[in-house]
């Protein structure tokens, strides 16, 4: 029997593994489109030419294409789908996968079908001089891109000073990503709302806190399924998000299926098949209301690993089945662990790392706590307040993926490992 090709734009060698967890990955060819460099780890986009480039990679391949799936954001949320329709694939209509990728878009059609649990927001141009007076919300508030690269160029604007400085650097990069944003944005019809504010405007958005839940699902032909939750939990001192707990339990269960209903609502509202999604809200325990933060139009591979300690498989099983057009085959607690969660490794002042854990002590680690996982994103030389994607307060050097019988015994792992890890700064 012909094995299926199933292509991966930007696949890496973590990708590759989670999806040899697959059931059926024996009867697959997991196969690379474009590298990772070229998709993901990229300043500024030119949509067409990637979309050119997988194009021509496409009718190269000398065997048949049964499947394209996305596993990162813009341009890659956008490029697979239209491939795929393009080939005749299962894949998202881009209008709806445009509806979650446009924050201002999105924002307008949730008030349209979940007006209850959509915070404010306002629209502006951040080269207009004047845009702070278009805004009507109150200080504290959130302002972004309507299309960012890997959550870039996100400010909380505390008084009209920050709002000035957050422009100044806003108009020096967004046009990295909303020039291809626009490209995108002219392939469909856009509402007249739109019209004024296309790939390079920006959004501001009514802060909101409380404790995050995430429900991940998919739609397969109209049938609307969730097949993990997760609970992004707080540091000892309440200070930041600082890891991520499957199955989500410390969450009430009226908060999930509040959760869980609202999105519903909202993927058939935009007409969204044949694809995955994550979504993302915060529970604000006092007032008991539950706000939307966003859309995503594919799994979350932060939570491939966790799937796999819990449930035996990774999540890209159901993007796999999703992308054959298959009923999505994501088993229940079939796995080793009870719980899993993926814990930050963070610092809190700035300073040049001069150490970090070598292999042999990672592998130490793993034999003492069986189904570790930990990854690594600093070495020796850098300064914490260098690299990209960074808070200004704290510095995320790694992650670790855990497993364990109960919640309790999760978090002593964690912090027992922390006390392990061999870093060293100046």
């Amino acid at each position: 029997m012909r094995k299926k090709n199933v292509f991966v734009p930007g696949l890496t060698d973590v990708q590759r593994r989670e999806l040899e967890t697959i059931r059926g990955a024996e009867e697959m060819n997991f196969r690379g489109l474009l590298s990772y460099d070229a998709l993901v780890d990229v300043g500024t986009i030119d949509f067409g030419s990637l979309l050119t480039a997988a194009r021509e990679e496409l009718n190269a391949f000398p065997d048949e294409v049964d499947a394209i799936i996305p596993h990162w954001d813009f341009p890659v949320s956008v490029i697979s789908p239209v491939l795929a329709a393009e080939l005749g694939l299962p894949a998202p209509s881009l209008e709806s996968i445009l509806k979650c990728e446009h924050k201002y878009w999105s924002r307008l059609e949730q008030r349209r079908c979940v007006p209850e649990c959509t915070p404010g927001f306002a629209v502006f141009d951040p080269f207009d001089d004047a845009a702070l007076d278009s805004i009507d919300l109150e200080f504290p508030f959130w302002v972004k891109p309507v299309k960012s690269h890997s959550s870039q160029l996100g400010f909380e604007i505390r008084d009209a000073e920050t709002f000035t400085e957050a422009l100044h650097e806003i108009r020096d990069e967004i046009r990295n990503v909303g020039d291809a944003f626009d490209a995108v944005l002219s392939r469909v019809e856009l509402p007249p709302e739109l019209e004024e504010f296309g790939g390079n405007a920006c959004i501001a958005e009514e802060l909101v806190v409380g404790r995050q839940i995430a429900p991940e699902g998919s739609v397969h032909r109209g049938e609307f399924a969730v097949h993990g939750l997760f609970d992004m939990r707080k540091d000892a001192d309440n200070m930041s998000f600082d890891r991520l707990t499957y199955p989500a339990q410390s969450t009430p269960e009226e908060i999930r299926e509040r959760a869980i209903e609202y999105t519903r609502r909202y993927m058939e509202h935009i007409g969204f098949d044949n694809g995955c999604f994550n979504s993302e809200f915060i529970w604000d325990e006092d007032s008991d209301k539950l706000w939307l933060i966003e859309f995503n139009t594919r799994i979350s591979q932060s939570h491939s690993d966790l799937f796999a300690k819990v449930d035996g498989v990774s999540n890209h099983q159901v993007a796999v089945d999703i992308a054959l057009d298959m009923e999505p085959r994501m088993p229940k607690g079939e796995g080793e662990f009870a719980v899993a969660g993926q814990f930050k490794i963070l610092h809190d002042e700035d300073a040049v790392v001069t150490k970090v854990p070598d292999e042999d002590s990672l592998l130490r680690l793993r034999s003492r706590y069986p189904g570790t996982v930990a990854t690594i994103d600093v070495g020796p030389g850098e300064r914490l307040s260098e690299m990209t994607g960074q808070d200004s307060y704290r510095y995320v050097l790694g992650k670790l993926y855990l497993g364990a019988s109960d919640l309790d015994e999760l978090d002593e792992k964690y912090e027992n490992i922390l006390d392990e890890l061999d870093f060293e700064f100046s």
